[in-house]
This record gives structure tokens, C-alpha cells and sequence, in this order.
């Protein structure tokens, strides 16, 4: 009755019954056979005795050094980032450190509903290509004496790089134009730009701009912030591995941190829909040859 009562609750994994036969036989004066059979784990796997791997003391460090820096990524992240670096590893190997090492795995954000409808409405319209679709919005926080900020996010919907990141006390639709006026030049025109229909997104100033130089416009309706999911997505992921965990003091500190993420996300942080590919990595360009 003692032992039953001890060992309630789910014990299912044979390392975590390896362990409960153990602490039971530390508490009570029982015998192997009888606690292993209470708790259906065969006596040859209560003895086994598991082999370490060559470099696994290695990995785990470099794994717990890893998780510590980048707080917010999960195993399979990390995993990217240790086959960056060398390691012959696999996600699934990784995954078992990660439980061995009391590590915890970030929540699932929750699904949303499909970007775009089967019959191809602009409203949804699905990104083909670089430069097809382009989406901004804004993130609001506070810096340490409770002043707002607001941030504008800009990214490209095919490549998932984040073209911009712009930090203000205040934005207004002339900022969001001169942000679109140097993109335009340093990147090109894109085909569309999907954003809210916020007073900013909606001004008549950056509508007929736009209209101008021949850019598309695909506004989301009221409450339906699954239409600009991607944007959605990368917002929370600003907010989620670096606005939770920093207190700004003042603006430029904010715009520093704030962009220093940019460039880590574009170069640096495995993205899981490019197959754990930063969006833009950094590349060293090989020289011209002279033709002779």
C-alpha cells in the first residue's frame, strides 16, 4: 500500500522509473524485485547502465550556453545553431539533453486562421517572390520613466527579413514615407504593401504616393489580425525575445538594442520556415577576375 501510494501519479518513461525504483528503495526497506514490479519496469532495464558519448559533455555545455544566450529559442533552434557551429547532431539528440538538462521549450503560439482565399483576393494575396509583398505595422512599449515608443516593423513576406525597424516617440505617416522613400531607393519597389487601416497606413499623403509609383495597397479589415499574419508573427517575436526582457532608458538606447535584434534576426537567428536559415545571412562576395 506505501509503495502504490508513493508512485502515483505518471511514470512512463524507463528513466523516470529507473529513478521512482530508486527513491522508493532510499524510503523504504523494500526489495528491487518487488518495486519493479509494482511498477511494471523490467530488472534488466532498472539496471542498464546508459553509455555516454564521446564529446557529449561538450554538446551539452555548448547547448546550456546556447540556451542561455538566445533565452527564447527552443531545442530546435539551438539544434540549428550547433550544426552551424560543427556538431554532428540531430534534433531528436538534442531534444533529450534539453529534457535531461531541465531545459524548458518555449510555447507553440497558437494556430491562426489562413492568410489568403482559395480564390486569390488581393486582401490575402500570398507572397511569391522577394519584393512581391511587403508588410508593416506598429509595436508599442515604454521606456523605463513609463514615456511610449512606438516601433514600426517592415518586413518582406517571402524572405522573412526584416527591412526596418524604426523607433520613435511618435510616428505619423510623413515618417512612414520617408522610411518607404529610402527603402524604395536602396531596395526597389516591391509589387504590394499590405498594412493596417490605421490612420498612419490610411493617410491620403502615402496612399497617393504610393499610387504614384505604381506600388499596390492591401489594407486588412478592422479585427482580422490573422490577415496580416506574417507581420503578426514577427511582431511577436520582437516583443516576445527582446521588448519582455529589456528596459530601455532612454530613446537611443532603444533605437541601439532595437536594431542590434534586426541584424541578429536577418543574419544570425534560425528561422524554422526556412528550413533554420537566417533571412538574410551575412556573405562574402568573391572578387571579380580581371579577363585577360
Amino acid at each position: 500500500g506505501d509503495i502504490e501510494r508513493s508512485c502515483r501519479g505518471k511514470v512512463l518513461s524507463p528513466t523516470k522509473k529507473r529513478r521512482a525504483v530508486f527513491h522508493v528503495m532510499e524510503h523504504f526497506d523494500v526489495s528491487e524485485r518487488r518495486i519493479c514490479r509494482v511498477l511494471s519496469q523490467p530488472r534488466s532495464t532498472q539496471r542498464y547502465l546508459p553509455r555516454v558519448r564521446d564529446g557529449e559533455a561538450l554538446l551539452t555545455k555548448r547547448m546550456i550556453e546556447l540556451a542561455t544566450k538566445y533565452g527564447r529559442y527552443g531545442y530546435r533552434r539551438i539544434t540549428a545553431l550547433l550544426q552551424r557551429e560543427g556538431f554532428q547532431v540531430n534534433h531528436k539528440r538534442i531534444e533529450r539533453l534539453w529534457g535531461k538538462e531541465g531545459l524548458k521549450v518555449p510555447q507553440k503560439q497558437p494556430k491562426r486562421k489562413r492568410l489568403w482565399f482559395n480564390d486569390g483576393s488581393c486582401i490575402r494575396l500570398r507572397p511569391q517572390f522577394k519584393d512581391h509583398v511587403w508588410s508593416y505595422d506598429f509595436v508599442a512599449t515604454r521606456t523605463e520613466e513609463g514615456r511610449p515608443l512606438r516601433i514600426l516593423t517592415l518586413i518582406d513576406e517571402y524572405t522573412r527579413e526584416c527591412l526596418a525597424l524604426k523607433v520613435a516617440r511618435r510616428l505619423r505617416s510623413q515618417d512612414i514615407l520617408e522610411q518607404l522613400g529610402y527603402l524604395f531607393i536602396y531596395r526597389g519597389l516591391p509589387g504590394f504593401i499590405r498594412s493596417d487601416n490605421g490612420p498612419e497606413f490610411t493617410a491620403k499623403a502615402v496612399r497617393n504616393w504610393l499610387e504614384r509609383l505604381g506600388v499596390q495597397t492591401l489594407f486588412i479589415e478592422p479585427g482580422s489580425p490573422w490577415e496580416n499574419g506574417y507581420n503578426e508573427s514577427f511582431n511577436g517575436k520582437l516583443r516576445d525575445e527582446l521588448l519582455n526582457g529589456e528596459i530601455f532608458t532612454t530613446l537611443l538606447e532603444a533605437q541601439v538594442l532595437v536594431e542590434n535584434w534586426r541584424k541578429e534576426y536577418n543574419q544570425f537567428r534560425p528561422h524554422s520556415s526556412l528550413n533554420y536559415q537566417p533571412p538574410a545571412p551575412v556573405t562574402i562576395k568573391p572578387k571579380m577576375e580581371i579577363l585577360t
